[in-house]
C-alpha cells in the first residue's frame, strides 16, 4: 500500500511578526544557525543557561544502546529547585508564581516565596510517610494549588509522581496506582467542575478497595486537600487530612542533588486498551527542553509577562507547560480550577481581562467550541493584554487559526501552533513567535536542536510537497525513557517500524508544503482509503469548518463496498446560524461544498448534523466511536469521554 498520503488543500497565508515585536522579541534566526552548527553543544549550552547544576554534567548524550537514551548523564540537579528556591535566592520572592482562581470566583494568589515554603513543608510530610528517592505517589487532584505543590514535592525528594486526571474512574486510578506501584496517594475530598462538586477521594477509596482481585497492596497512606467540603469516609489508619499535617511541618527542607536520569514521572497515556501505558520521564533533559521551549516558543518575558496554559495536569500539556518550564522560568501563571463555560460562556475571557494574560496557550477543540458560541462574547471582554497565542493537543484548521488570531488576538497576535506527544515530553515542531512568518494551521518548522522528517514505508524522505509518516531522526533530551517496566513494548511500538534507519515513529501523518513547512494531518489511524487514495481526516475537517455554518467537524472513514472506505462526516453547526436556518438541506450543501473546496474524491457520502461530538476530558474527538455509528455497529468503550451521555445522542439522530 502507498504511504503517500494525498494532500488537496492549500493555504498560502502568511503574518510575519510585528516589528515592534521582533524588535523585543528573545529569539532570533541565530537560534537556528547555532543549532544546526552543533546540535549536542546547542542542548549544552541551553540546558548550563536554563538550568542550575548542583554537579554539572560532562556528557551531553550517550545515544550508545539505542532507544534508551540519556541525556546529562553524570550531572546533578534537583527539578524543584529549578522551579523553586534559585528564584528565592536570586530576589525574586515576592514575584507572583500562581494567580489561582476557583471555578466559584474565589482566588489567592502565591508568590515564589509562599510556593516554595508551602513545597517544602509537603516535602518533609512525605519524607516522614517514608517517601524517598524512586517511591511512586500517586496524584488525584483538581486544579488547585495543592496540585503543583505535590508534583514539585515529589520531585524535590527524588522521587517519582503519577499523576491521574481528576475525571477518570475508580478502575483506571486502580489500574494506574498499581502499575506504578505507588506508596501514598495525594487526593482532595472533591473539586469544582460546572458549578458542582466532582468527589475524588471517594474514587481513591473505591480504587484502594477489593476491585475483585483484593485490596490495593503498596499504598500506605492517602494525603487529602480539603476542597469540595463534600462527605467523605475516613481511614484513621491510612488518611491525612492536607491542613493537619501539611501547615504544622517544617518549612525547612534542603533540596539535595538527584541524578539527571532519575525517574521525574511517569503519565499513563490514554486510549490504549488492557495494561496501561506508562511513559517515563527522567529529570534534567526533560526540564531543559520544557524551559527551552517556553521561552522561546512563546517569547518569554518572566518580568512582566502573565502566562496562562488552559490543560490539566492530568496530562502532559498541564506536567510541560504549567507545573514545570514556567516555574522553572520563573513566570508569572493563571491556574483554573474549572470548565470554559462555568459559570458562563465568557469565564475564560473574565479571566485574561481580569490578570492581564498575555501569552495564551489551549487546545484547538476550545477554541472551536468558541467559534460555535459566536464573537458576541469575547468581544464583551478587554482582551488587549494578549499578546502571543498558542494551540496545543491537535491540529488546528485555518478557520479556528484565523478565528483565534483575529478575535481573540485583534488580528495582529502571533500564534504558535505546537506539535508534540506525551511521549515527547516537550514542544518539537512549532513557530518562535518573534521569528517565524505564521500560516493559518501549519505547525511550520522543528524548533532549533530537533530533528524531524516526513518518509514513505520504508523510511525515505517524501521532500517538499509530499505527503507521508512524521518521525523524529535525532534523539532529543525530553524524550520519554521507556514505558514503566515494559522496554520491550517500548522498542516496538516506538522504533520498531523504522528501526534500520534508528527512527522514532510517532504515530502520525504529515506533509511538507512547497516552502517546507510541516502539516499535520492527523493520525495514521484517522488516514482512509477512498477509491486507492490516501485522504487524511484533518483535510476534510478542516474544508467544512471553512463554510461559514460549520462551527466543528468530525471526519472518519467509513467501509464502503464501492469505494473500500468512504468518507462520513459529523458537523456542528453554528449557533447563530442555526437561528436564521432551516437545517433541512445543510448535510447536501456540505457535502457540494467539501466537493468544490477539495474534489469528489473527498465528497462525504453521508453529512450528520449533530449537536455535540464525542470528546475525551483532555478534549481530543474520538473517532472511532463515529467509525462504530458510521458503520452500524454497537458503539464501544465511552469510558474515557468527557460526556458518556453524547454517544447515544448521536446514535439516535443518526438512525
Amino acid at each position: 500500500m502507498s504511504s503517500q498520503i494525498d494532500h488537496l488543500l492549500d493555504e498560502t497565508r502568511q503574518f510575519p511578526p510585528s516589528e515592534e515585536f521582533v524588535a523585543q522579541s528573545i529569539a532570533s534566526p541565530a537560534l537556528y544557525e547555532r543549532a544546526a552548527a552543533d546540535r549536542e553543544g546547542f542542548w549544552a549550552d541551553q540546558s548550563r543557561e536554563l538550568l542550575h547544576w548542583h554537579k554539572p554534567f560532562t556528557q551531553v548524550l550517550d545515544w550508545s544502546a539505542p532507544p534508551f537514551a540519556k541525556w546529562f548523564d553524570d550531572g546533578e540537579l534537583n527539578v524543584s529547585y529549578n522551579c523553586l528556591d534559585r528564584h528565592v535566592e536570586a530576589g525574586n520572592g515576592e514575584r507572583i508564581a500562581l494567580h489561582w482562581e476557583g471555578e466559584p470566583g474565589d482566588s489567592r494568589a502565591i508568590t515564589y516565596a509562599e510556593l516554595t515554603d508551602e513545597v517544602k513543608r509537603v516535602a518533609n510530610v512525605l519524607q516522614g510517610l517514608g517517601v524517598g528517592q524512586g517511591d511512586r505517589v500517586a496524584i488525584y487532584l483538581p486544579m488547585i494549588p495543592e496540585a503543583i505543590a505535590s508534583m514539585l514535592a515529589v520531585a524535590r525528594l527524588g522521587a517519582t509522581h503519577s499523576v491521574v486526571f481528576g475525571g477518570f474512574s475508580a478502575d483506571s486510578l486502580r489500574s494506574r496506582i498499581d502499575d506504578a506501584g505507588a506508596k501514598v496517594v495525594i487526593t482532595a475530598d472533591g473539586g469544582y467542575r460546572k458549578g458542582k462538586v466532582s468527589p475524588l477521594k471517594p474514587a481513591v477509596d473505591q480504587a484502594l478497595a477489593d476491585r475483585g482481585e483484593g485490596e490495593q497492596q503498596t499504598v500506605e497512606h492517602v494525603l487529602v486537600v480539603k476542597r469540595g467540603g463534600n462527605e467523605v469516609e475516613w481511614n484513621d489508619d491510612r488518611d491525612l487530612w492536607w491542613h493537619d499535617v501539611v501547615p504544622t511541618a517544617s518549612a525547612d527542607h534542603e533540596a539535595q542533588p538527584f541524578p539527571a536520569e532519575n525517574p521525574l514521572f511517569i503519565l499513563y497515556t490514554s486510549g490504549t486498551t488492557g495494561k496501561p501505558k506508562g511513559i517515563l520521564h527522567t529529570s534534567g533533559g526533560y526540564l531543559t527542553q520544557a524551559a527551552y521551549s517556553h521561552k522561546y516558543v512563546f517569547d518569554l518575558h518572566p518580568e512582566t509577562d502573565v502566562y496562562w496554559c488552559t490543560a490539566d495536569i492530568g496530562w502532559i500539556t498541564g506536567h510541560s507547560y504549567v507545573a514545570y518550564a514556567p516555574l522553572a522560568n520563573g513566570a508569572t501563571q493563571v491556574l483554573y480550577e474549572g470548565t470554559p463555560d462555568a459559570p458562563h460562556p465568557g469565564r475564560w475571557w473574565e479571566i485574561i481581562e481580569k490578570y492581564k494574560v498575555s501569552i495564551f496557550y489551549t487546545a484547538p477543540t476550545a477554541i472551536r467550541s468558541f467559534m460555535k458560541i459566536g464573537r458576541a462574547v469575547p468581544n464583551k471582554f478587554d482582551l488587549t493584554s494578549l499578546r502571543v497565542l498558542g494551540s496545543v493537543g491537535e491540529p488546528i484548521n485555518p478557520e479556528a487559526w484565523m478565528w483565534y488570531r483575529e478575535v481573540i488576538g485583534a488580528g495582529k497576535t502571533p500564534i504558535v501552533d505546537t506539535w508534540w506527544q506525551t511521549e515527547t515530553g516537550a514542544m518539537m515542531v512549532s513557530a518562535l513567535a518573534g521569528v517565524t512568518a505564521t500560516k493559518p494551521g501549519s505547525a511550520q518548522v522543528p524548533l532549533p536542536g530537533i530533528s524531524i522528517d516526513v518518509v514513505d514505508e520504508s523510511g525515505s524522505e517524501v521532500g517538499n510537497g509530499n505527503g507521508g509518516l512524521l518521525v523524529i531522526t535525532e534523539p532529543w533530551p525530553s524524550m520519554l525513557r521507556g514505558i514503566w517496566g515494559d522496554p520491550e513494548r517500548y522498542k516496538e511500538t516506538y522504533w520498531e517500524k523504522f528501526e534500520d534507519q534508528g527512527y522514532y515513529f510517532a504515530g502520525d501523518g504529515a506533509r511538507l508544503d512547497d516552502d517546507g513547512d510541516l502539516w499535520l494531518l492527523g493520525r495514521v489511524d484517522d488516514v482512509m482509503n477512498v477509491s486507492g487514495h490516501r485522504l487524511s481526516t484533518a483535510e476534510i475537517e478542516s474544508s467544512l469548518v471553512a463554510h461559514e455554518a460549520t462551527a466543528e467537524a468530525a471526519v472518519v472513514g467509513a467501509s464502503d463496498e464501492t469505494t473500500g472506505q468512504a468518507v462520513v462526516a459529523f458537523v456542528i453547526i453554528k449557533e447563530s446560524y442555526l437561528a436564521e436556518h432551516d437545517p433541512a438541506g445543510l448535510a447536501q450543501q456540505l457535502r457540494l461544498w467539501v466537493g468544490e473546496q477539495i474534489g469528489a474524491i473527498a465528497r462525504p457520502r453521508d453529512v450528520y448534523v449533530v449537536g455535540e461530538l464525542p470528546k475525551t476530558r483532555s478534549g481530543k474527538i474520538m473517532r472511532r466511536l463515529l467509525r462504530d455509528v458510521a458503520e452500524g455497529r454497537e458503539v464501544g468503550d465511552t469510558t474515557t469521554l468527557a460526556d458518556t451521555a453524547v454517544m447515544s445522542i448521536i446514535s439516535a439522530q443518526v438512525k
